[in-house]
C-alpha cells in the first residue's frame, strides 16, 4: 500500500503541474497571475517542494541510471501495449496522460526503492553521517 501511495502522490503532484485538461498549475497561473500572484506564487513554491522531495529521494536511490532504466521499462511496456494494439497514440491528450504515468512510476518507484531493497535484502539503507 506504501508504494501505491508514494505513486499516486507522485501522479498528483504532476497532474497539480500540467495536465492536459485547464484545471492544472500551469494554465491557472498563465491566466491569473496579474490580479493572483501571492496565491501563483505560493502554489509554485509548494509544487516547488514537492519535486524537490521526489526528485532528491529518487535520485539518492536509484540515480540517474536508474531513473532511465525504469523509464526505458516503463517505455517498453508502452511500446507492447501499442504492438499489441491495445494502446492508441493518436491523441496528443492520451500521449501527455502516458507521459505522466511514466513520470510518476519514476518518482514513485524512486521514492520507494530503499522500502524494496530492504523488504528483498534485509538491509537498510542508511545516510552519510559525520561523526
Amino acid at each position: 500500500m506504501g508504494m501505491f501511495l508514494r505513486w499516486l502522490f507522485a501522479f498528483i503532484l504532476l497532474t497539480a503541474t500540467y495536465n492536459p485538461t485547464e484545471w492544472n498549475y500551469v494554465n491557472w497561473s498563465l491566466a491569473n497571475y496579474e490580479t493572483r500572484l501571492s496565491i501563483t506564487v505560493l502554489a509554485g513554491l509548494v509544487l516547488t517542494i514537492g519535486y524537490i522531495v521526489y526528485l532528491r529521494a529518487t535520485v539518492r536511490s536509484i540515480g540517474g541510471f536508474g531513473m532511465f532504466l525504469v523509464l526505458a521499462v516503463v517505455a517498453a511496456l508502452l511500446w507492447v501495449l501499442y504492438d499489441l494494439g491495445l494502446l492508441s497514440l493518436k491523441s496528443t491528450d492520451v500521449s501527455v496522460w502516458l507521459g505522466i504515468l511514466s513520470l510518476s512510476a519514476v518518482l514513485g518507484i524512486g521514492l520507494s526503492w530503499s522500502h524494496v531493497r530492504r523488504q528483498l535484502s534485509g538491509q537498510s539503507d542508511v545516510d552519510d553521517l559525520d561523526n
